[in-house]
């Protein structure tokens, strides 16, 4: 019987390509994931304005070590000049062990507009995951670490100086994944020093729309007790986001 020359030659095609890749090869898995987003945010207490805020962040989660990374940049102006302009850059580096964690964190401020314009914060300290489910997580951070900060310029105080000072610091990380295309996480973080006690809490909903592409609804809560004349104890931001993830 002679055979068709089209089935012939796609046998002489596939017998190659099955050699070099096996039936059961799969893609090696992709450590890095990064997001970028950028939005519309409303600003209240020392600042009171609408404007538009950025944010970055790279994740590499490797078997051992993770390494995390966010910038974020908000900045917002009215017929009066520039009315908000702030910059963070948060950096953390967790070794993983058999239970729990071991982390070395950054976290940079410069608020030009804030109770304090610079504030550099340095912890060292031990994580560990209360819950870790497919839908829930829980962990918690605590550690000694340093704090620089340097107050707002008033009118008592045309040339303050910074405050330099060791602090104590715990972090709570609650991840809720409400169904396949809805999360909700939310970060509770306390600074306790001899001069100026910090709480931040940070809260946000994302909710994909289609593939990478989701929309984020992002509220940020920053307490200082100790502030100079005419600055207010409480920060917020709240931002809406259109939020790109690469994976």
């Amino acid at each position: 019987m002679t055979k068709n020359p089209f089935w012939a030659l796609l046998s002489l095609v596939s017998l190659p390509v099955f050699a070099l890749v096996p039936p059961d090869y799969h893609e090696p898995q992709n450590n890095l994931r990064a997001e970028v987003e950028a939005g519309f945010q409303l600003n209240t207490g020392n600042t009171d304005s609408t404007s538009f805020n950025g944010r970055t962040k790279l994740v590499y989660d490797a078997a051992k070590t993770k390494q995390e990374g966010t910038v974020k940049a908000y900045y917002a102006a009215d017929d009066q000049g520039t009315t908000n302009e702030r910059y963070d850059l948060e950096m953390q580096s967790n070794y993983k062990l058999s239970r729990g964690y071991i982390l070395a964190s950054g976290n940079f401020t410069w608020d030009k507009f804030g109770s304090y314009t610079n504030r550099y914060t340095f912890v060292s300290g031990y994580g560990f995951d209360i819950v870790s489910t497919g839908r829930t997580k829980l962990s918690i951070e605590v550690g000694p670490g340093y704090r620089y900060s340097m107050p707002q310029e008033t009118d008592d105080e045309p040339n303050p100086e910074a405050d330099r000072e060791p602090i104590l610091r715990t972090k709570a990380k609650f991840e809720q994944l409400i169904h396949e295309y809805t999360t909700f996480n939310a970060d509770l973080s306390t600074e306790i020093g001899a001069t100026n006690n910090t709480v931040i809490l940070d809260l946000n909903y994302k909710n994909t729309l289609f593939q990478d592409w989701a929309f984020k609804v992002g509220f940020k809560m920053e307490y200082n007790q100790n502030v100079g004349e005419g600055s207010e104890q409480t920060d917020t931001i709240t931002t809406f986001n259109l939020l790109y993830t690469f994976q």
